[in-house]
């Protein structure tokens, strides 16, 4: 990863290009305000899968940030930036917690949670604290109505975008007849209604529809179901470890339909736990995954090769969409921070810090590139996502071509 001062904002925001702007700047002098961020992820408990990357690049950019003495302020000094990083356990009252704890620890800005469910328990808590929380989960639920989410954004594709790209494959090879399985939490709700209604006015109809706990350990009494009902595919809406256990179940049943997920497993750790079982499993996922197949052109390889480089480097680890999601939330945190006026009162920095988030356009991050508006707080389309293959134990791009 590159560092430096910046000479000026060209274009979009490229991974060096980003740091070394905010990063550059004079020695702080001692009584330089500290910039505070909270953030909290699933490091613990069945979304740990997601959590631990996302504590990793936490971890990751305090170190890179410490190492050049802060974020540069609109006053031209570097100011410290702590962040404080806190384990929800996947459990939304632990998330209600630690949300509240970083509230009162005063932080301008909080990053919350690496699930759905968690991420929308604490909409209500940064609501009556007046204080910006980006989360890292994909529920559309989480930032609409916008009229409900003035301070909340998020990181991650929604489940709409998923199921634009799901619909798109149906209707290429012409199938009609789907099955869809989901776990039983926010986020499965949202993604299975995602591919509801997406498939309006089609000729694509669900002939079989089933739910799951994500803390189940074998799910083929649904998958009986699903072998009978006749459907061409079947469309699973969920994340590790219960993403990979359906998996298994559909391929020790004998289904040779084909079978697609969501983005909830674009990581490593869903290939591990499904074994090859994973291979052949077709979704929609950020261009991460398959990064170094991007065109020169595409305006987001660099950031994201540059990323994971990064990110494998500092961890041992190979990289993830979920590490990707903290990275762009710490990323646009930093932006809005280094907006901020020396000594501002908490809450005029809260309120400025949210402002700015909304403020923020052509922002290349992993996930995409990011429009926010006052009308979008997740500032992404369809057009941030690709569809893969699991391919030999790693992911391939399957574009059109090779349907």
């Amino acid at each position: 990863m590159r560092h430096g001062l910046a000479r000026h904002w060209v274009g979009l925001i490229g991974l060096g290009l980003l740091l070394g702007l905010l990063l550059g700047g004079a020695p702080a002098p001692a009584e330089a305000q500290e910039y505070r961020i909270g953030f909290v992820s699933a490091v613990t408990g069945p979304a740990s899968s997601l959590g631990v990357p996302e504590r990793d690049v936490a971890v990751m950019l305090q170190k890179e940030i410490d190492a050049r003495g802060g974020i540069t302020g609109p006053d031209g000094v570097k100011h410290p930036v702590k962040i404080l990083i806190n384990d929800d356990q996947s459990k939304v009252d632990e998330t209600v917690k630690a949300v509240k704890r970083l509230i009162d620890d005063q932080v301008q800005v909080v990053i919350a949670s690496s699930q759905s469910p968690t991420s929308l328990a604490v909409i209500p808590v940064v609501t009556e604290a007046k204080t910006p929380l980006i989360s890292m989960a994909s529920s559309h639920a989480i930032v609409t109505p916008i009229k409900d989410r003035f301070w909340v954004f998020k990181t991650p594709q929604s489940n709409i975008h998923v199921s634009f790209h799901q619909v798109k494959y149906l209707k290429a090879k012409k199938y009609t007849k789907v099955a869809s399985l989901y776990v039983n939490d926010a986020f499965g709700e949202d993604s299975r209604r995602g591919l509801a209604e997406t498939i309006k006015g089609t000729d694509i109809q669900v002939v079989y529809e089933d739910k799951f706990e994500q803390t189940d350990k074998d799910m083929t009494p649904q998958l009986t179901k699903v072998k009978a009902s006749g459907a061409q595919v079947l469309i699973v809406h969920a994340i590790p470890p219960a993403a990979s256990i359906v998996t298994k179940n559909f391929r020790d049943l004998g289904l040779t339909i084909p079978l697609m997920h969501n983005h909830g497993v674009g990581n490593k750790p869903f290939i591990d736990l499904a074994g090859g079982a994973a291979e052949g499993v077709i979704f929609p996922i950020g261009k991460m995954l398959v990064a170094e197949g991007l065109p020169d052109t595409d305006p987001q390889k660099k950031v994201l090769l540059d990323f994971v480089k990064a990110y494998e480097s500092a961890t041992g680890k190979p990289r993830s969409t979920f590490a990707g999601h903290a990275w762009d939330a710490l990323q646009m945190s930093f932006i809005a921070l280094s907006k901020l006026k020396a000594n501002t009162p908490l809450g005029e920095a809260r309120a400025q810090v949210r402002n700015e988030l909304e403020k923020i356009k052509n922002f290349a991050g992993t996930g995409g590139i990011f429009n926010m508006s006052a009308e979008d707080h997740v500032g992404l389309d369809e057009r941030s996502m690709v569809l893969v293959r699991i391919e030999g134990g790693t992911w391939k791009g399957f574009p059109p071509e090779k349907w």
